[in-house]
């Protein structure tokens, strides 16, 4: 059955791959320019100019090559270079593609050509069938049988003008002037995404960063943007798609490809939104995954922190072991002003790595950060502390009133590491609070957290007591 459908379509592949009779047909050969703007959540919208020459009146243009995932009524056709010239009738995107499947399900009621080999003698004898249907194989009907296994090949008269080998976007319209044209068609299209990834150098007493950021690109559209003029929305912008789905089936990434782009995107604001231009065209292929520079700053001053964060329902009830083993856990941050940063940072995820004894830079963690824009804070999770660990108690408890708490906890720091270790103890507290007793200086960092800051010495251990006062 496969070997049949395979030979079917070479036979009728000689014939045009479903141009319709008098129909204008415009390739990526007429492309005069393209313009990709992708935005951060997997829509595209995409701006193709190309040269064809339209006569007065009525006709029909094809232009093939449009993504396969175009969201068709989103199209929009003009003409650059005589506006006003072109009235767009009706337009139509065809699902279905040409394959050996479809082709066969479009001749389902019509006639074909059945060719039989004689194993013995090669030779070929031809009869003709009308296709009864195609569920799960194919009904032949012939002038004296009906058979539902093939004894040799198809060949098929014509390619139904629904079917089309490249994704096509016909336009009947109606042109006031002749001769030829630019004309522009814009559309918005699945199947086109970008994510903003990052690369960060910590120096050997963690106070520095070198960090580079790269966009990957990814096309599953269906179809080629050579040399196209590359623009990026960073910012979560409102799609309001048909319920009806207007896209075709998702087409797996292959043949990746990794390419880096010189020179750094300009940023510029759109609405609520930034906007990075690429500095130079690119081309987009289908079924590719590419990298291009974002961004590039050095000696960024860093602070990395060990934290013990706590949770705020152990103020409401008893509850006296928290922990044997608490998460001592270590972030990175940095503030998104000054030398070469101070440019708006798309979200995405940022590695970090650092050398190690011997000079070679190893893996040291990763996190997922938002967009963030310029004088803000960035702060990365890097992971847990080996070396660090903390056990939290809740050694007293029990309510003074209606919502009212009091409750008392002990938190032992220790650490492994042959230098001293400063830890932040962060504990959000709930309702209406106050630290009544305590071994060491807490700070209100917010109206629901109290925050100590203490230093455990190397190969040793420090201990904090505080009571809290929770009223509802």
């Amino acid at each position: 059955m496969r070997r049949f459908l395979i030979v079917a379509v070479v036979a009728a592949l000689a014939l045009p791959a479903g141009a319709a009779p008098g129909e204008l047909v415009s390739t990526l050969a007429d492309q005069r320019a393209v313009s990709v703007t992708i935005y951060s959540g997997g829509i595209a919208l995409v701006r193709d100019e190309r040269g064809v020459r339209l006569p007065r009146g009525e006709s029909r243009l094809a232009l093939r090559d449009v993504s396969a995932q175009i969201m068709p009524e989103t199209a929009l056709l003009r003409s650059v270079t005589a506006p006003g010239a072109i009235d767009v009738l009706e337009q139509n995107f065809n699902f279905d593609l040409l394959s050996p499947q479809t082709l066969l399900e479009a001749y389902v009621g019509r006639q074909v050509t059945v060719i039989h080999t004689n194993p013995k003698t090669g030779m070929q004898t031809r009869e003709r069938a009308r296709v009864l249907a195609t569920n799960g194989g194919v009904i032949l009907q012939y002038a004296d049988r009906i058979e539902t296994a093939l004894d040799g090949t198809l060949a098929f008269d014509a390619i139904p003008g629904a079917l089309r080998d490249r994704p096509t976007l016909t336009v009947d319209l109606e042109n006031g002037e002749a001769g030829l044209q630019t004309v522009e068609v814009a559309y918005l299209t699945d199947g086109l995404g970008w994510r903003a990834d990052y690369v960060g150098a910590l120096s050997a007493d963690s106070t520095t960063l070198d960090l580079d950021g790269s966009v990957t690109l990814t096309n599953s559209s269906g179809t080629t943007y050579p040399k196209a003029h590359l623009l990026l929305v960073a910012g979560n912008v409102n799609v309001k798609r048909n319920s009806t789905p207007t896209t075709l089936n998702s087409t797996t990434l292959s043949g990746a490809r990794v390419q880096q782009a010189l020179g750094m995107p300009t940023v510029s604001e759109i609405g609520d939104f930034h906007l990075y231009t690429m500095p130079r065209a690119t081309t987009i292929a289908d079924r590719q995954t590419k990298q291009v520079a974002l961004m590039q700053a050095r000696a960024i001053p860093v602070k990395k922190t060990l934290e013990l964060r706590g949770y705020p329902y152990y103020y409401r009830q008893a509850a006296p072991d928290l922990g044997e083993r608490q998460p001592v856990q270590s972030y990175l941050t940095f503030i998104n002003a000054g030398g070469d940063l101070g440019k708006p940072l798309p979200r995405g995820i940022v590695r970090i790595y650092q050398q190690d004894v011997n000079g070679k830079s190893e893996f040291i963690g990763s996190d997922t950060i938002d967009h963030t824009p310029k004088g803000e804070t960035v702060r990365i999770l890097l992971g847990e502390s080996f070396d660090i660990t903390a056990r939290k108690r809740q050694t007293d408890y029990h309510p003074d009133g209606p919502g009212e708490t009091r409750s008392t906890y002990e938190i032992t720091l220790k650490n492994a590491k042959t230098t001293p270790a400063s830890v932040l103890v962060v504990e959000p507290i709930p309702g209406d609070w106050t630290i009544a007793e305590e071994s060491a200086p807490h700070v209100k960092t917010s109206s629901s957290t109290a925050t100590w800051t203490l230093v455990v010495p190397a190969g040793g251990a420090t201990k904090l007591t505080y009571t809290a006062d929770v009223r509802s």
